[in-house]
């Protein structure tokens, strides 16, 4: 046995329960957790270097953690909360007297409290997530879900596709994004076809998808990933998930996903970090999303991030503002985003072409759209729209665009990309020779 590589609570990251000794093996090699009297602490050993390295589960590396002030916070026995509150996160994990309704015999008592009562209704999402995944992992142990990941399609690259259409086209890249419903809006398409959606979409100039998978709130599922995933839709595939376990990770992408998404809001900072290193060994993205400058410095100055996107909608009252991009990209924070080679991505409050450029402007070399294209009766046509090109007026033409696609066609992401790009480039190039006739 190599010896123990690290002694951490991490309730957060597993989900465990406070008190009581506990140990037990994790079924998988080279992995072993164990919980100990100490407050929600999580005890990790590494047996064989070669067994960790061939599974796509792993554990804590001391190295890579050992010196963490957050680790020395939580083996001080520090709860979740309180770190969490520490880094200016408002939502707390679950509600902290315990559920509102208990159970007494045949009757079902209700006893609200400030303690039991979300604050809003990002906190209530969260903590009803935390009781869908407690169930699930349940039924879908991790032993379950590391044979479904040997049968997992090939991963695309999801980093890649929006580099891509960024330098082809010169536009922020498109994630277009597969939802019917919002806790918002409510149902936002009543004739909702995951599948053919997509496949709108992606013909449309789409880089990336992203498929909401919240059933509850977003009337989504992990069935309409994985659909997707098996209709031949080549774009790479972001799990629109609220994401409060290392768990989730797995199952995202045993179902298909090319990415996830972490929400800085609601994840301290080793949460973070663990999930991004999960991220890693799968070979997946993360996009790590923040909501206001605290947040954003927070993640910048987590190391091994390639996407951030900035969500412009308050998470405590879900109103819309774009300015917000513009808020947070300041000279500074632009410079270390380029230092770090990092992809921002816009979110949010984007309906029309002069939202499209006025973030881009602002920084932003990517977008991520839902509402304002699946509310039409032609989602995939009104990607065109969105960017300001009236593909009806663009004549038709044996123009050789080869020259145009050529930088597209030789990137090791165009395979795994999108065929829409095409399209895309070839309606800016016409707009941009009509100008040039006239």
């Amino acid at each position: 046995m190599a010896g123990i590589s690290m002694g951490v609570s991490a309730p957060g990251l597993l989900n465990l329960k406070c008190g009581g000794a506990f140990s037990q093996s994790s079924g998988f090699p080279g992995v072993f957790f164990g919980r100990t009297k100490m407050p929600a602490a999580l005890r990790c050993m590494r047996l064989d270097e070669d067994d960790i390295s061939s599974s796509p589960l792993l554990t804590f590396s001391s190295d890579y953690l050992a010196d963490s002030i957050e680790v020395r916070e939580w083996e001080s026995g520090k709860s979740l909360e309180t770190i969490a509150a520490n880094q200016g996160i408002k939502i707390r994990r679950r509600p902290p007297t315990g559920p509102p309704t208990h159970a007494v015999g045949p009757f079902e008592f209700r006893l609200e409290n400030e303690g039991n009562t979300p604050r809003n209704i990002l906190e209530k999402i969260i903590w009803d997530k935390d009781v869908e995944v407690s169930q699930l992992k349940e039924r879908k142990p991790l032993t379950v879900i590391g044979k479904a990941l040997e049968n997992a399609p090939p991963v695309r690259d999801f980093i890649g596709s929006l580099k891509v259409s960024h330098e082809c086209t010169g536009m922020p890249a498109l994630i277009a994004e597969v939802k019917k419903a919002s806790p918002s809006r409510g149902v936002l398409r009543e004739d909702f076809n995951p599948v053919e959606v997509a496949i709108a979409y992606e013909k449309n100039g789409a880089a990336c998808l992203s498929v909401l998978t919240d059933e509850k709130y977003f009337q989504g599922s992990f069935e309409n990933l994985e659909a997707i995933r098996n209709s031949g839709v080549k774009c790479p595939l972001l799990c629109k998930e609220f994401i409060i376990d290392a768990w989730q990770i797995y199952y995202a992408r045993s179902k298909g996903a090319d990415a996830i998404l972490l929400i800085a809001g609601v994840l301290p900072d080793l949460d973070i970090k663990y999930m991004i290193k999960i991220c890693r060994k799968l070979g997946i993205a993360a996009l790590v999303e923040v909501h206001n400058e605290r947040e954003m410095d927070r993640v910048l100055a987590i190391d091994g991030i390639k996407l951030i996107g900035i969500n412009n909608r308050d998470l405590e009252t879900f109103e819309v503002d774009i300015s917000n991009t513009k808020k947070l990209l300041n000279k500074d924070r632009l410079q270390i985003l380029s230092q770090k080679g990092i992809i921002v991505v816009g979110e949010s409050g984007l309906f029309t072409p002069d939202d499209i450029s006025y973030v881009q402007d602002a920084g932003v070399k990517a977008v991520l759209v839902g509402e304002s294209l699946i509310k039409l009766e032609d989602p995939g046509k009104g990607i065109a729209k969105l960017f300001g090109i009236d593909s009806s007026t663009v004549p038709h033409s044996s123009l050789d665009i080869a020259e145009i696609s050529k930088a597209c066609e030789q990137s090791e992401a165009f395979d795994s990309c999108f065929p829409g790009i095409v399209y895309l480039v070839q309606c800016i190039a016409m707009i941009r020779i009509c100008i040039l006739i006239l």
